[in-house]
């Protein structure tokens, strides 16, 4: 693994163990469909492609991830989509 794959899965480790937990809601995309959440995703594409490689298959998955939560958004289930520093929440009508 390069020194900038690395260096992103560390920090990548470092939000899922720290940070993830005590945010208190779970990735949109995970949500609506299934297997792992978009940063365990993203590490996994920086580990098997490197950083460069892995950029745009990211963007992708976080606009996906933004779908989801649209999807979501129109059921009961509520949070917000976890894309790195990016949340993008979704809350529903009636719901605190």
């Amino acid at each position: 693994m390069s020194l900038p794959a690395a260096a992103v899965d560390r920090l990548i480790g470092i939000y899922q163990r720290r940070l993830s937990p005590r945010k208190g809601w779970g990735c949109a995309h995970r949500v609506a469909h299934g297997g792992a959440s978009c940063s365990a995703a993203v590490r996994q594409l920086v580990a098997q492609r490197g950083v460069g490689r892995a950029l745009l298959p990211t963007v992708a998955r976080f606009v996906a991830c933004a779908q989801a939560a649209s999807l979501l958004a129109q059921t009961d289930v509520s949070g917000v989509c976890c894309c790195g520093g990016i949340p993008i929440p979704f809350r529903f009508p009636g719901r605190g």
